[in-house]
């Protein structure tokens, strides 16, 4: 019983702890200012740094945030601690970077990345769960390639400054936007909503160290769920949906369970689930949610920096072209086509990089 107990406190521990640790700090850092269930989203802040650095010109969502520079580098100190970071890409490239941009595209007619999806579902937005559905419907689609050998092909061993270049870029562009006005930083609108710098980014070092350490992926875990039957990484889900709601209990005196009036979402479900199942699908295709990205980029893996550089294009491209959704519902823009051509993409991608004969 002893040993049971002992294994599992070394498989599943790490994974819990991370989920509880993402999850209090999500409720920390909405308190002291970020937007209402989204005191992490990756999808949501890298869409702001695009705004930020003039990608797009939708001035309520502009600012670098620290957030994604804390999970970068703190991913980084710890693989370089353990000694795991390693310098490694050039595994199909542009195609990465076609799928990040999807997978921001989906992400923003949802209004949120998949950890953004749990902290919803732990602040009561029904929406979320609906969401969460499409989501799961689209790593199953997923895992279909991956059942008949889809591969991007391997990564190769790059330069030690290679594997540098995206963290040091990063952090770079943090001094910038801190110290000068040269970036753009909304004054209205979610990018307004911030909280203190310094907490931002010394409570996204914990998390990114964490994440390094549990390997801790919102799509990774549904996949090997459905794949090998393990549900370790959904475990991480689950602390992160407890924490969130006691955190709301705690902090806020309640929860509100509704599809309505819920902060920065729409109610619209037909594009929650679709938003969510590009997300899901392309996920898989990537080997990681966007969370897990911004893990392995800091381990020094320059093909999850490219498919973040997709993610920045891809949040230009919706709101320049009006895909992106608001709290008024889905965007302006051609997003029906947009979707279906996403979804065609996707399955051409899964298809032709499948190996014969599997």
């Amino acid at each position: 019983m002893e040993k049971k107990k002992n294994s599992f406190l070394k498989d599943y521990g790490m994974v819990i702890l991370t989920g509880l640790v993402i999850g209090a700090a999500a409720v920390l850092l909405t308190k002291l200012g970020n937007p209402k269930n989204m005191g992490f989203c990756i999808a949501c802040f890298l869409r702001d740094i695009s705004g930020a650095m003039g990608f797009h010109g939708a001035a309520v969502v502009q600012y670098y945030r620290p957030e994604i520079v804390g999970l970068v580098v703190g991913s980084m100190v710890m693989a370089l601690v353990t000694k795991e970071w390693k310098a490694q890409g050039g595994s199909s490239p542009f195609t990465r970077f076609v799928l990040g941009a999807l997978v921001m595209i989906g992400a923003l007619v949802f209004l949120g990345c998949p950890l953004r999806m749990v902290i919803r579902i732990g602040g009561g937005d029904l929406n979320a769960v609906v969401g969460l559905l499409g989501f799961i419907v689209g790593i199953v689609i997923g895992t279909i390639p991956l059942r008949k050998g889809f591969t991007l092909n391997r990564a190769y061993k790059q330069s030690k400054l290679e594997g540098l270049a995206f963290p040091i870029a990063l952090v770079v562009f943090f001094i910038v936007s801190v110290a000068t006005v040269l970036l753009k930083s909304s004054t209205e609108g979610p990018g307004s909503m911030r909280a203190p710098i310094l907490v931002s980014l010394i409570v996204a070092l914990i998390v990114g160290a964490l994440c390094q350490r549990s390997r801790l992926c919102m799509a990774g875990g549904i996949r090997d769920a459905v794949m090998f039957k393990d549900f370790k990484l959904i475990t991480g889900f689950v602390a992160i949906i407890v924490a969130v709601l006691v955190g709301n209990l705690i902090v806020n005196g309640g929860v509100k369970f509704s599809f309505a009036d819920q902060p920065i979402a729409h109610s619209d479900g037909l594009f929650n689930f679709l938003g969510m199942a590009m997300v899901g699908w392309g996920s898989v295709l990537l080997g990681g949610c966007p969370l897990r990205q911004l893990i392995l980029a800091g381990e020094g893996n320059s093909d999850s920096a490219v498919t973040l550089l997709g993610f920045i294009c891809g949040a230009a491209i919706s709101h320049n072209f009006g895909l992106a959704s608001s709290a008024a519902g889905i965007g302006a823009g051609p997003v029906a086509i947009v979707m279906v051509v996403g979804f065609i993409i996707l399955a051409i991608v899964s298809v032709c990089n499948m190996k014969k004969g599997a």
